[in-house]
């Protein structure tokens, strides 16, 4: 497998690559993830299962497109392919550092220029793709209300219902936050999709970006995720806000968007996650759209 790799990079890159050193890194759920350096060069290695090949062409696409506005920066893609038993992911090795307020700034500033000059025609991608593990359909639409609804809510409460997980009815539950999203006036725009303080990080001279479940879409959910598992620093909202404000509303939008992550986190892990999406449904209930 290591052969392959080596072979991957020389024929991307031309130059013949030895690995010399080797060292696994930690904190990924999914992948297994290592270091790999020749002595000078050093890149950034993802295995999984072969079969796990259309997940690692579609991180490589989302970067890439991530890449093309020139906005934020993330890791670039060297390769991936497969060996007998197994797929790999190859991308240049970023060292991370911690980060000042200004950095956190410019970040929000960075993912706010990303949203505005990234317009699409319609909500979707290229192709469907996966958050964390979860396959994310992403057919194109003209209509964002409905593709939240159907694509992101309704979906992964079908998948939780095939694991005998029923919240209640999907039609129903995802037609009330359809209608709470009724008068939310938003534009296609690219977003990273799965945006927490787990995927991102900070060399000494920029921020990146990483891990993402990109697809066009409301901007609101990467800053309503930001917000899920404890806020960013407030100089990353001040470096948005600064360059393209939210509209009003989103505290209660920022409830439907995040709906869906809690979802995946049930369809992934069962468990807490199950009690937690059964608690915000409640609270989405209770909106104001839900009481017609």
């Amino acid at each position: 497998m290591w052969q392959d790799v080596e072979q991957a990079i020389k024929r991307e890159t031309g130059d013949a690559f030895k690995i010399r050193d080797k060292q696994a890194i930690s904190g990924g759920d999914i992948n297994q993830a290592f270091k790999v350096s020749n002595g000078d060069k050093d890149y950034f290695v993802k295995i999984n299962d072969k079969d796990h090949i259309s997940h690692f062409e579609a991180e490589a696409y989302a970067l890439e497109q991530i890449d093309k506005v020139h906005q934020i920066s993330c890791p670039r893609v060297i390769a991936y392919d497969s060996s007998t038993e197994q797929s790999f992911l190859i991308l240049n090795f970023i060292p991370f550092c911690s980060a000042s307020s200004t950095n956190w700034y410019i970040l929000g500033q960075q993912l706010a220029h990303m949203h505005k000059k990234s317009s699409h025609g319609q909500y979707g991608w290229q192709t469907d793709n996966y958050i964390g593990d979860t396959l994310q359909p992403n057919t194109w639409s003209s209509n964002w209300r409905t593709f939240f609804a159907e694509q992101r809510i309704a979906w992964q409460l079908q998948l939780l219902s095939e694991k005998s997980v029923k919240l209640g009815d999907i039609d129903h539950i995802a037609e009330v936050c359809h209608d709470a999203l009724l008068h939310h006036i938003t534009n296609p725009c690219l977003v990273h999709g799965d945006l927490w303080q787990g995927n991102l990080g900070f060399t000494k001279s920029e921020a990146v970006i990483f891990d993402p479940a990109c697809y066009y879409g409301d901007r609101e959910v990467d800053i309503a995720m930001t917000e899920l598992f404890g806020y960013l620093p407030k100089e990353f909202y001040q470096g948005y806000q600064d360059v393209y404000p939210l509209k009003q509303g989103f505290e209660q939008r920022k409830v439907i968007y995040n709906f869906y992550h809690i979802l995946n986190h049930a369809n992934l892990f069962g468990g807490v996650y199950i009690e937690q999406a059964k608690a915000i449904l409640s609270r989405i209930m209770s909106l104001p759209a839900a009481m017609h």
